[in-house]
């Protein structure tokens, strides 16, 4: 099985109560390859980077797997950078800078190596951008899931309710399914966002874990209790890479499978914010996720008699 992922490759310069990076690598398509690698083989990216990306690290993904065919070069501008400062509550942000550089001109082409894939995670992105992509496969994947976030609500709205009709599951945060919809109550917008075109809708919920949804049936995850969140950035993006590396590695659409996949992704996401950046990512083992999801399955799993 091949999944396919499209987002950013990036740099970040990131500060949090715990510490502060000036530049570490990072982007929505680097935290899903490096998730979605642990499961399934290959993942066919699809991104832009700018001269200054470091070839160690292209060179690391190729290690794991990720081909990157689908990856543009810009030799003569700067790769994408974003730096945010989280509050001390580590469940908000503020953003301090956005330098566009190549993405400004990322035109996502499909190389015929990825052709015939099965699976596609499209990142956030201009909803344009993930339509072209769409657009531009010779066969439809058996499973299309995509993310978005509140600033294409708020620039690309009509856009993005026409990508909605093309996906099969759509990931986002609780705040941004309020805002798609208009409605307070997440079930109510659940429902709205259900009609909109996605079959499944997947909202995060951060350190609240996370709730799926499928015509009327509703399976909510915890998040595993952490003592420590060293850095936030990129755990959805996490989330998502495990979850569609687990569905992609078994083949498996059904919903009591997409159950499993957010315990995966929900396990995935607690490595990525022990560290900076990928950096967790990078070094854990097998064993490791192993471990972290039968300690997920620990905290769901009881029983109960009924007197």
């Amino acid at each position: 099985m091949s999944l396919i992922t499209v987002g950013t490759m990036a740099f970040d310069a990131i500060e949090t109560p715990f510490g502060k990076t000036d530049k570490i690598v990072g982007g929505s398509g680097v935290y899903v390859a490096y998730a979605a690698s642990n499961f399934v083989k290959p993942v066919q990216q699809i991104s832009i980077i700018g001269y200054d990306f470091p070839e160690e690290e292209l060179a690391e993904m190729r290690e794991r797997g990720v081909w990157l065919d689908g990856v543009e070069v810009v030799k003569d501008k700067k790769s994408f950078f974003w730096s945010g400062r989280y509050h001390e509550d580590m469940n908000s942000r503020d953003t301090l800078a956005t330098d566009l550089n190549v993405l400004a001109d990322f035109d996502p082409s499909i190389p015929d190596s990825y052709q015939g894939a099965e699976f596609l995670m499209l990142g956030n992105l201009a909803p344009k951008v993930q339509l072209n992509v769409i657009q531009e496969l010779n066969e439809r994947p058996k499973l299309i899931a995509m993310d978005t976030m509140n600033f294409w609500m708020e620039s690309a709205m009509a856009d993005l309710k026409i990508v909605l009709k093309y996906v099969d599951m759509l990931i986002i945060n609780d705040a941004e399914a309020k805002q798609l919809t208009g409605m307070y109550s997440l079930v109510k917008a659940a429902k709205a966002i259900l009609q909109m075109g996605p079959k499944y809708l997947i909202i995060k919920k951060g350190e609240h874990g996370a709730l799926l949804f499928h015509g009327n049936e509703v399976f909510f995850a915890p998040a595993l209790p952490l003592e420590d969140v060293f850095d936030p950035t990129g755990a959805g993006d996490t989330f998502a890479g495990g979850f569609m590396g687990h569905i992609a590695k078994t083949g498996d659409i059904s919903f009591e499978n997409m159950k499993r996949g957010i315990i995966v992704g929900s396990a995935m996401a607690s490595f990525c914010v022990e560290k900076f950046g990928p950096s967790r990512l990078k070094e854990v083992t097998k064993e490791e996720i192993d471990a972290r999801i039968q300690q997920f399955k620990d905290l769901v799993n009881f029983e109960i008699e009924l007197t």
